[in-house]
């Protein structure tokens, strides 16, 4: 590891703040150094602060201390992530005997200067009853891979000799900030503290001084690593060459054992999301003969348990067979939990406390062959786990090759896992109708299908979307992606119409995201020609992307949610048309009825496997400028011919002969797929009109 400090930058980064001091803003600037690099910190880990001097409200010069504060990430911070604090008051806190952690909290909240403020990192106290101007925190892999085993003291002390202090672990806190604070003043020439099993502080009167410090140190201890590693350096273990077509396989079945029945018919399950990877470092230690043993020795750090819980779930090699590679699963999953709940209750008797039980399913799965699952509520939080965890691999990896790994012990794991403070990072906002689904759209780049995928985005699903036009797909994911987060969605190009391309759309949509929950069947074409001029081969295509394409991915749906087994929805995009057909549209008509018709066999097919098949009925969607419909782009001209009308008026046609005089739209369309899919009523088989009113297709 090398400084990347550079005057230029620091220079720019002081003028880019104009608003705050040159120490806030080289703060900044240092912090954004950290924060870039994954071997230092990931995702909200680590802290950093800068003490100076805030002039009060009466003029008044008052010494302060700006610390990172909660919801910031280092990567990305700004001025206002580092919360300032009467630093001469939190000092005079160290006097205490013991200062309990709400305690802490509310000092640290009632001397902020803006009470507005983000509150303050839970090792705000450390970095006040440090001297120096400026104080940085990290979670180097380097160095926790030096003190996350049995001699790490020993080992700390041989690489580094005096330049650090060492601080054996204790819970993040009051009573770490005291130790820090008493490790450094026996001896206050060090450099930096080396915190075991936790990770690594340095400091200085600048910036740079206190940065330069952190990456001199981590690059020593990478430099002992690279030399012990190449001494015991062993050949890697056979990566499969099917990891990809194991993980779909797998995938649906983990995600359906990973889902919490919640006794509501309404709401019958809590999924969760996947983020699966197969890197070769991460086959090579899914593949190693001691996983297990390797696997099941703690996190890094024991903030990580959050994102990851104490353990991961470890599978036996896969078997080939699915009905034994369910039962594989099953019992590993049974296991996992029900070890989960020992370690509940052995920790709250053994420490005489109460507390809520968390869920109790893993957030990693080790699958050998396969590679790596994580989960999470959402792809961001299955991607911050999988981040992390890929990072505890490449450490536990090279622990092994150069001695043992050891974690923390399953009580210190436990505090900080069931520890509020900790637990507050993960917020506790209210899920949206659709949080945790995952939903398929076809045709997604139209009109109807880029609103449908949009509407169920916003109300919490994340949307894969396929079309066979790339080009207008890549300009619809680009931006949902600018509007809703990139997260949330990802495009397949591709012909529903070709059922090996469904096939493996499937299995893509499973090693995205883990399974599928709610499908579209929208993808569409159209035809315009009278009964006696419409010939053989339109009418072919017609059938085949409106009804063939439809019968591929429903029947294709069909086997994933019974495969994953926690039930879904299937929302058709059908026509007006099957209830009231318009003349010269006879392909497009009939292909439609055959959707209709369908769909109602697939709902008295799958209702004993909770999956749920409506149809809905819009009139003539026709998109916006931005999106217009390409069907109407190709067929309006004949349709308005049939209807005896200027092609330009064609619109307010179809406007003007609804009851309503209403404009049907996309979002109309997704908000119909958002009422099925968010099980408002208890309907399946069904067909709703989105038409405005249309006497001709009333129900007889």
């Amino acid at each position: 590891m090398q400084s990347r400090y550079n005057e230029a930058d620091a220079k720019a980064a002081i003028a880019k703040y104009p608003g705050v001091s040159a120490e806030i803003a080289l703060r900044v600037y240092t912090s954004r150094l950290i924060g870039a690099d994954d071997t230092l910190v990931m995702h909200g880990g680590g802290n950093t602060s800068v003490k100076g001097v805030h002039k009060g409200l009466l003029g008044e010069n008052i010494e302060a201390i700006y610390v990172k504060g909660s919801g910031w990430n280092l990567d990305t911070i700004e001025p206002p992530g580092f919360p300032g604090m009467d630093l001469t008051y939190l000092r005079k806190l160290r006097a205490l005997p013991k200062l309990s952690d709400e305690q802490m909290v509310n000092e640290q909240r009632s001397h902020m200067f803006d009470s507005n403020g983000p509150n303050p990192s839970v090792e705000t106290l450390l970095h006040a009853f440090l001297p120096h101007k400026v104080v940085d925190h990290s979670h180097a892999d380097a160095i926790l891979a030096l003190t996350n085993r049995p001699d790490g003291e020993a080992l700390v002390r041989e690489i580094f000799g005096a330049r650090v202090g060492i601080v054996p672990y204790v819970m993040p806190g009051f009573a770490l900030a005291k130790l820090c604070a008493e490790v450094y003043e026996r001896d206050p020439k060090v450099e930096g503290l080396v915190l075991l099993k936790h990770g690594l502080f340095t400091f200085g009167e600048t910036a740079k001084e206190s940065y330069e410090r952190h990456t001199t140190l981590v690059h020593r201890a990478e430099e002992w690593l690279a030399a012990k590693s190449r001494n015991s350096r062993s050949e890697p273990a056979a990566v499969s060459p099917d990891s990809g077509a194991l993980a779909a396989r797998i995938a649906p079945l983990l995600r359906g054992l990973l889902a919490e029945a919640t006794g509501n018919a309404d709401a019958p399950h809590r999924r969760m999301v996947l983020d699966w990877r197969a890197t070769p470092a991460i086959m090579d230690f899914v593949n190693r003969p001691d996983l297990r043993t390797l696997a099941l020795t703690g996190p890094l750090t024991p903030d990580h348990v959050i994102r990851t819980k104490a353990m991961p779930c470890v599978m036996q090699q896969p078997a080939a067979d699915d009905a034994v590679l369910r039962e594989q699963l099953v019992e590993e999953i049974t296991a996992f939990r029900k070890a989960y709940n020992d370690y509940f209750d052995e920790q709250t008797e053994a420490k005489g406390v109460t507390r809520t039980r968390l869920d109790d399913f893993p957030r990693v799965v080790l699958v050998p062959g396969a590679g790596m699952f994580c989960f999470g509520p959402s792809k961001k939080d299955a991607r911050i786990a999988a981040d992390i965890y890929e990072h505890t691999i490449a450490v536990k990896a090279l622990v092994a090759a150069t001695g043992k790994y050891e974690g923390l012990p399953m009580g210190d794991l436990f505090d900080v896992e069931y520890w509020p403070l900790e637990q507050a990072k993960l917020g506790k906002s209210k899920e949206k109708s659709l949080a945790r689904q995952v939903a398929l759209v076809t045709g997604a780049a139209g009109a109807i299908g880029s609103a449908v995928a949009e509407r169920l985005i916003e109300e919490g699903a994340h949307v894969v979307l396929t079309d066979i036009n790339a080009e207008a797909l890549t300009r619809t994911c680009d931006d949902i992606g600018k509007k809703l987060g990139k997260d949330n969605r990802r495009g397949v190009v591709g012909d529903i119409t070709d059922e090996k391309f469904v096939r493996e759309l499937f299995d893509e949509i499973s090693r995205q995201y883990g399974g599928v929950d709610i499908v579209v069947p929208n993808a569409g074409i159209a035809h315009s020609a009278s009964f006696d001029t419409l010939d053989v081969t339109a009418w072919e295509r017609v059938q085949r992307v409106n009804s063939s394409g439809y019968f591929l991915v429903m029947r294709e749906s069909i086997k994933h949610m019974r495969r994953q087994g926690t039930g879904g929805h299937i929302v058709v995009v059908g026509s007006k048309n099957v209830a009231a057909p318009g003349a010269e549209f006879a392909a497009y008509s009939a292909s439609k009825a055959a959707a209709h018709q369908m769909a109602k066999v697939a709902a008295l097919e799958t209702a004993k496997d909770g999956i749920r098949v409506n149809v809905l009925a819009p009139d003539a969607v026709f998109g916006n400028e931005h999106n217009p419909s390409g069907l109407w782009q190709e067929v309006g001209p004949g349709r308005a011919k049939a209807h005896g009308v200027e092609a330009n008026s064609l619109e307010d046609f179809y406007r003007q002969r609804n009851l309503l005089k209403a404009r049907v739209t996309g979002r109309h369309v997704g908000n119909a797929v958002v009422f099925f899919a968010s099980n408002q009523t208890p309907t399946t088989g069904a067909t709703l009109p989105i038409d405005g009113g249309i006497g001709a297709a009333f129900s007889r």
